[in-house]
Parts: C-alpha cells; sequence; structure tokens
C-alpha cells in the first residue's frame, strides 16, 4: 500500500461522499517517492509526506480555478477552499516526468481507502480566491504571483477524519 495525496475540490468530497468512490483528476495524485527522497538532501518520511502534501495542495488550486471558469456565475458555489484527500492505494504508478512526487491512479478512490482529509479554513479564503486568479501567472514565474500563491499556501490546512467528511460538507 503507498500512502497518496489527491488533489481535491469541496465538490469533489462532495461527490466522493455521495458516490463512494472518485477517480482523481487526470489520476493525478502525489506521494513520497524514491525521485522525491533523492531531490531532498535531509528529511524523514513525515517531512517528505509534508512536501507531497504542499504540492497536492497546489493543484487544488489549479482544480479551484478550473472550477471558477467552469462555474462562472453559479450562484450555489461552494467556497473556495483548498481540499487534499489522503488515502492507501495499491496500484500507484511515478510520473518523474511531471515532477519528483506525481504519481498517477489508474481506478478510483474508493470510501474506505480515505484514511483523512486536509482543506482549508474559512479564514484562508480570501488568501485562496486571491492565489486562483493569478496561479497560473505564478507557474510562468510572475515574482508577485508567486507571492499571493504563497501567503494562501501560508494557511494551514485542518485534518479531517475520513468519517467526518459528511458532517463537515454538511456545515458548508
Amino acid at each position: 500500500m503507498t500512502r497518496v495525496y489527491i488533489p481535491a475540490t469541496l465538490a469533489m468530497l462532495q461527490q466522493l461522499v455521495a458516490a463512494g468512490s472518485l477517480p482523481p483528476v487526470c489520476g493525478t495524485a502525489f506521494a513520497v517517492t524514491p525521485q522525491l527522497r533523492e531531490s531532498y538532501a535531509e528529511g524523514d518520511d513525515d517531512e517528505l509526506a509534508e512536501v507531497a502534501l504542499r504540492e497536492a495542495a497546489l493543484a487544488s488550486l489549479r482544480l479551484l480555478d478550473a472550477r471558477d471558469a467552469r462555474d462562472a456565475g453559479a450562484t450555489d458555489a461552494l467556497p473556495p477552499r483548498r481540499a487534499v484527500l489522503v488515502a492507501e492505494v495499491t496500484d500507484v504508478r511515478a510520473r518523474p516526468d511531471l515532477d519528483d512526487a506525481v504519481v498517477r491512479l489508474d481506478a478510483p478512490v474508493g470510501v474506505e481507502e480515505v484514511i483523512a482529509a486536509y482543506v482549508d479554513t474559512a479564514a484562508a479564503e480570501p488568501a485562496v480566491r486571491a492565489a486562483v486568479a493569478v496561479v497560473d501567472e505564478a507557474d510562468l514565474g510572475d515574482e508577485d504571483a508567486e507571492l499571493v500563491v504563497g501567503d494562501a499556501q501560508d494557511h494551514d490546512l485542518a485534518w479531517y477524519g475520513s468519517q467526518e467528511l459528511p458532517f463537515l460538507l454538511e456545515l458548508l
């Protein structure tokens, strides 16, 4: 079993709870891979897992950007919050062509494989909203945009056990 960090949105968490499974977008997730270990001179498994989690949280910003473009004008939109699912899965392939921590999952993740979810709190929403607006520019090297994305990344994600997800979503 491999522990993976799957970038998500609140709508994706709703889908997981309602359907019992979730296909990661393009099969993309993050994990502590041999390539990630090699790229850090120091760091134990917990520190490397934090790197994978942060990469998944950054990818969640990109999913929120895509959601905003798709849902423009929606009145019942969910709040802009990064979400990352933590799951234990068996079929994982490394994708070092994309990044050191990127892996591909070939199957949807079942709710029984999910250990926890990390989700932004309401306090992070303004920073996340600002970061979503400039994440593409940050990816292209715009230093001001990188600072805005960094402000969002500075917000700690709250941890929720998998059994808490229905209650979290109900309270939104």
